[in-house]
């Protein structure tokens, strides 16, 4: 029987505190490579051959943020979300709207941009790489920003993406997540 309770069962200061890699199934190391490098920014910290590769984000300070593990080109895609459980994405969050804006061209021009949402507190964008395994690009409204009608709108259901509106309003530079994911 598995245990129900909210309530940790280990002793405090010990729990998780961040993620600090993914590892992908991909049909192709190469062709995944170039996407998250010329997309994204990543670059190559490890390469095993043609076998696997490991990645790192272009701000990050981990080994690496993503391992990429070849499974051939007849690989069936993921059923994951269509009668089968698995994970739905993974999200990356950027320090600025700027930068949001940036990556929205970027995956545009790749073909690989499936939406754009505004979470209230968070504007996201969603994505596909190469093998249609989603991703999402965020930025977090800071915490001394929040204002109740965005925290409302975060308890409803997402809106389209307004991005100009969104830069107009916070401003295009302004460090996202600053009292919420990065320390005030």
């Amino acid at each position: 029987m598995v245990a129900t309770s909210t309530t940790p069962s280990y002793a405090g200061g010990m729990g998780i505190h961040r993620l600090n890699h993914a590892v992908l199934y991909v049909r192709d190391v190469a062709r995944s490579v170039a996407f998250y490098r010329d997309v994204l920014g990543f670059r190559v910290t490890r390469e095993l051959g043609t076998a696997a590769a490991f990645l790192q984000a272009p701000d990050s300070t981990n080994d690496h943020d993503l391992g990429l593990f070849q499974v051939g080109a007849d690989a069936a895609p993921s059923p994951a979300g269509r009668g089968a459980v698995g994970m739905y994405h993974l999200a990356w969050e950027l320090s600025t709207l700027e930068e949001l804006e940036q990556h929205r061209h970027r995956l545009a021009e790749a073909g690989a941009l499936v939406g754009a949402s505004d979470h209230g507190t968070t504007k996201s964008l969603y994505a596909q790489d190469p093998d249609g395994l989603e991703f999402e690009i965020v930025w977090i409204v800071p915490a001394a920003l929040l204002d109740e009608a965005a925290v409302q709108a975060s308890a409803g259901r997402p809106r389209p993406l307004e991005l100009a509106r969104e830069i107009q309003r916070y401003g295009a530079g302004t460090r996202g997540g600053v009292g919420i994911s990065v320390p005030a």
